[in-house]
């Protein structure tokens, strides 16, 4: 054999091998359930069962008495899915099922012409999307894109503060909002809004004398906060008023509901009366230990963000607590962390201490009092984290809050 020859025979061999070494093998595919979508009677006949025979020339004889099944997959993965078969706008047929999944369908001589299946695909936290292929189509495999919901749920604070409750809602974008009074509570509607986890491990911990809880829902593309009263409060006719607002840090929008029990509107009297019951003891010597101690126990960040200036109802009492810890403080003057002083006598430097109130040294300290003073010591520690930690769950408020007060102890003791 001429060296041509040879070269003439290997060369398809080496084209094989080549191939095969390139050949890149197709992704697995994730197992899917199966669902019967096949109606109990068969459409009419027709026309396709006449021509059927003729074009089995071209299309094959698969195409009309083969098996016929149509894969539907979601992205991201793991929708829930309505399945619906439809002949000529009657539906035939309904089941439920989780993408992926295969669905059997009739052969396409048993199928009308105008027969087809729907595909509902609910994802929380994305858009409810509807998809319809014939099932007289080629078609076999349908991904369906999902798209985020336009808002979202971020983040909850709750603040109990002089006889007034307050649920505040942060959305990354300007929320639509329908408020619900219902027996035994109110129902809060968030439309096209999701839900982040953080959020509703707030909401789940939420509880006071008002509040007895808080469950979030998501309904389609719409969420749900259900807010129960106690039975106590669920009795009185309390006042709900609402509220926009903005949390100019984090980018985020407030939807504030506020409810006030009848005749328990706090007065700028009683308020002063309870300043003027804090003394010097409340912000000086082992008080100043418990009031680092509380500082660093608590998330720096967020403490920033509840004690700055925002226009809330609390805003005025906390800047009358800040002239009020100018009054008991030495020299009249407030210290910062940073060693800046600031004399909240002088109302553009009484801005000042108020703009940056987390880094006051006794400021946490005051605000125990004036809350012991305010509500009584029963409610100290629920009114407390309202003013400082309105977004920290009251049981991890409450472990920093007894670590404060025992090294507060300590201090005493020794």
């Amino acid at each position: 054999m001429g060296s041509h020859s040879f070269a003439a025979a290997l060369l398809p061999l080496l084209a094989a091998l080549l191939a095969g070494s390139l050949a890149t093998p197709a992704p697995a595919r994730a197992e899917s359930a199966v669902v019967e979508l096949v109606p109990e009677d068969r459409a009419s006949w027709g026309l396709r069962n006449v021509f059927a025979p003729f074009s089995m020339v071209f299309l094959g004889p698969g195409y009309w008495y083969g098996e016929r099944t149509l894969r539907v997959e979601t992205s991201p993965p793991g929708a829930e899915l309505d399945l619906f078969y439809v002949r000529a706008n009657f539906q035939k047929r309904y089941e439920q099922s989780a993408a992926p999944v295969t669905i059997r369908l009739p052969s396409r001589i048993e199928a009308g012409p105008r027969d087809a299946v729907t595909v509902r695909a609910f994802l929380e936290g994305y858009r409810i999307e509807d998809v319809s292929v014939k099932v007289g189509s080629r078609e076999e495999d349908v991904v369906i894109e999902l798209e985020p919901l336009a808002n979202t749920l971020k983040a909850v604070a709750h603040t109990t503060f002089a006889g007034r409750t307050t649920l505040s809602l942060f959305t990354a974008q300007v929320p639509q909002v329908r408020v619900q009074d219902r027996q035994g509570g109110y129902t809060v509607v968030l439309n096209q809004t999701a839900k982040s986890p953080e959020a509703v491990a707030t909401l789940q911990s939420v509880k006071s004398t008002v509040i007895e809880k808080v469950d979030a829902q998501q309904l389609g593309e719409d969420l749900m906060v259900r807010i129960d009263l106690t039975p106590e409060a669920a009795a009185q006719k309390l006042e709900l008023r609402s509220r926009a607002g903005q949390d100019p840090a984090r980018g985020l929008h407030e939807y504030a509901i506020d409810l006030v029990r009848p005749g328990s509107g706090l007065s700028p009297e009683r308020a002063q009366a309870a300043l003027a019951r804090v003394d010097t003891r409340d912000v000086s010597g082992c008080a100043l230990v418990f009031d680092e101690a509380l500082r660093a126990n608590l998330d720096a960040e967020q403490l920033a963000r509840a004690l700055a200036p925002r226009g809330g109802f609390t805003e005025p009492y906390l800047r009358a607590a800040m002239k009020r810890l100018g009054e008991l403080s030495p020299g009249g003057v407030v210290t910062m962390l940073d060693g800046s002083r600031w004399n909240p006598s002088v109302p553009l430097e009484l801005s000042a201490a108020a703009s940056q109130a987390s880094l006051a040294r006794g400021y946490l300290s005051l605000l125990r009092a004036f809350a012991r003073n305010l509500d009584g010591a029963g409610e100290t520690s629920e009114t407390l984290r309202g003013l400082v930690a309105p977004e920290l769950d009251p049981a991890a408020f409450g472990a920093a809050l007894r670590g404060a007060s025992a090294r507060e102890k300590s201090c005493r003791g020794g």
